[in-house]
């Protein structure tokens, strides 16, 4: 293992072409030789969490579709340490993980907002030297994982906003057709 990706982000190269990760951003949580999980940042899940978690039925925080790994499982990512404890921080300010019951006792109580936290259905996970080969088939370009890309406002640009903050010959891809045999 010769880079570590725990806190950055993986940005899809703009031709990839798998389902799962065509155009996606996905923030690395940890990175270790037996291999690594994160989050895709920008797919939206069908449901909200009061549709999925008995007990928070009027909850409107979206989900996001974390990867196509244990779909049945729900994690979160947060900027709160100060009211979530247990948790691992990752990054400057970002926390994988912590106490769910406080999560759910904060959320009845409108103390947490959407911009405080993100809940994922399911994860992305490579096994071990998997994301070492895919990075030299250049299927993903990698950047840092900065607060501003993990919890936007709106994660439609969220894959052209983390290509512009790499700056150079990456914003060029911005513009890349989806499918270059249609240009």
């Amino acid at each position: 293992m010769t880079e570590v990706f725990s806190g950055k982000l993986l940005i899809a190269d703009p031709f990839l072409r798998d389902p799962n990760f065509m155009r996606s951003v996905v923030f690395i949580c940890e990175h270790k030789e037996e291999g690594c999980f994160g989050f895709v940042l920008n797919r939206r899940y069908e449901q909200l969490l009061g549709e999925l978690l008995s007990g928070l039925e009027t909850s409107d925080f979206p989900v996001y579709y974390g990867g196509p790994v244990q779909v049945d499982t729900i994690h979160f990512l947060h900027q709160r340490p100060d009211l979530i404890p247990g948790g691992v921080e990752v990054t400057d300010g970002v926390v994988w993980g912590g106490d769910f019951e406080t999560i759910v006792e904060l959320l009845k109580a409108d103390e947490l907002t959407q911009q405080d936290i993100r809940f994922f259905i399911g994860y992305s996970g490579w096994g071990e030297g998997q994301l070492e080969e895919e990075m030299k088939l250049k299927s993903w370009i990698t950047g840092e994982g900065t607060r501003k890309l993990i919890f936007p406002t709106n994660i439609d640009n969220t894959w052209k906003d983390a290509l512009k903050q790499l700056g150079g010959e990456y914003v060029q891809m911005i513009n890349y057709p989806i499918d270059p045999q249609l240009n």
